[in-house]
């Protein structure tokens, strides 16, 4: 049975694009809402029922509850954290020079606040809703303020142009943080948007902010580049990602969106290579799709360096072929792994259950006999001859649930790399 909902009285610190949508939207699901920011001229135009900059809706929203009395605003951030419950901080974090992300703002907010809450009866729930890195909330944020609030991370997703309809109709509203039952009332203000918020870790609320816009510059990269390479082959860019998207099982979704193991197998590395050559010999410099590979090859070396941290002289690798449910063995990244471990002196066995050397044929035999022309020794015949043959597994594949029981009740230590 769900709580009954009821209004809140709410301190949104900073009213710059993101503060002030916020402050008008709370207000607009029914919560007392103060905004305060040391700009005189934002101020004065929230009290007057006028939205400080153009945001399709603001304005309307803005006058609607000013005239209701729910929306306030002021200079003061005392005047604000009277009677706030939550403090929602929306400070601009610009960059820096070298990149970085400028904390002036907030460093000097979250130094006020401190000396404003230290005599509250109960501590103030304080959520950042600024962009900061992973880290921030508790390294700078929470030491600033002791002991005298609860902290979590809010990050907005609101865009210039749909702000006011991103947040009435949000795609993901995040709240992270260390105490579930602060989350979950800092959550609970957006209740009147039914939609069900994710709760998750504090650091992992403020990763997921930089995923998402990393994401979407990815995105917006990728069609680009497509773009121009069709372009120069005279091929219509505009009709093959449109056609792209239709996929939305493999392309337009959550497929292949999990960190794991790096990508290898018979279609991946060729055809990206296909493609950074043939631009190549048009005089086309494509950045993104050019670093794919060495992308794919940096994460393999990490992986490869875990694997050799480990303490154990023998070594179990569960998986072979370049992923689950097939015996192609072709750019496989299990094999470089193997090769390393090799290589490096380790004592190795391998075993995957549709990997029978015998009864490989054609170019998947030679790639395996001429990369690891001894992988006959490697490998064992079943799951129980490998798990007596190790001190220490690795995974690098899924597995069904038969192996995965023997696994698990063999009570071997195991680096799984398809959750590193």
């Amino acid at each position: 049975m769900s709580e009954v909902w009821s209004p809140t009285n709410i301190a949104v610190v900073g009213l710059g694009y993101v503060g002030c949508v916020t402050a008008a939207c709370l207000s607009g699901l029914g919560h007392e809402v103060t905004g305060v920011d040391r700009d005189e001229h934002k101020v004065q135009s929230v009290l007057n029922g006028e939205a400080p900059f153009y945001e399709p809706g603001l304005e309307k929203l803005v006058k609607e509850n000013v005239a209701a009395g729910r929306l306030r605003a002021s200079t003061s951030l005392e005047e604000a954290l009277r009677n706030a419950e939550i403090a929602l901080v929306c400070v601009g974090t610009p960059s820096e020079k070298n990149g970085n992300l400028g904390l002036d703002q907030l460093r000097r907010v979250i130094a006020e606040m401190a000396g404003l809450i230290r005599n509250r009866p109960t501590p103030l729930i304080v959520a950042i809703r600024s962009t900061v890195f992973p880290g921030t909330c508790q390294e700078i944020v929470m030491p600033a303020l002791g002991g005298h609030a609860v902290v979590v991370s809010n990050p907005e997703f609101l865009r210039e142009g749909t702000a006011v309809k991103d947040f009435m109709e949000p795609s993901l509203v995040v709240v992270g943080g260390d105490d579930r039952e602060v989350v979950r009332r800092a959550a609970a203000i957006y209740q009147p948007l039914g939609f069900p918020p994710s709760l998750v870790s504090l650091r992992t609320a403020e990763m997921i902010k930089y995923a998402c816009n990393a994401f979407h510059a990815v995105k917006i990269a990728f069609a680009n580049e497509i773009g121009a390479l069709s372009a120069a082959l005279e091929v219509n860019g505009q009709e093959v990602m449109e056609t792209v998207c239709q996929d939305v099982k493999l392309n337009a979704s959550a497929a292949y969106l999990k960190p794991g193991f790096a990508f290898g197998g018979s279609c991946l590395p060729k055809d990206l290579r296909a493609l950074v050559y043939r631009a190549g010999r048009l005089d086309l410099h494509l950045p993104m799709l050019e670093t794919v590979l060495p992308s794919n090859d940096r994460h393999l070396a990490r992986a490869i360096a875990k694997v050799l941290d480990l303490p154990a002289k023998r070594l179990g690798v569960v998986g072979l072929a370049f992923k689950e449910n097939t015996d192609d063995l072709r750019e496989s990244p299990v094999v470089t792994l193997l090769e390393q471990l090799v290589g490096k002196g380790r004592d190795v066995k391998v075993f995957d259950p549709h990997i029978q050397l015998d009864l490989i044929y054609g170019s998947n035999r030679n790639f395996i006999l001429q990369t690891i022309p001894h992988i006959g020794r490697l490998l064992c015949r079943s799951i129980d001859d490998l798990l007596a043959s190790s001190d220490h597994l690795v995974v690098v594949q899924k597995q069904g649930e038969e192996i995965r029981t023997k696994i698990g009740r063999s009570g071997l230590p195991v680096l799984d790399l398809l959750s590193a």
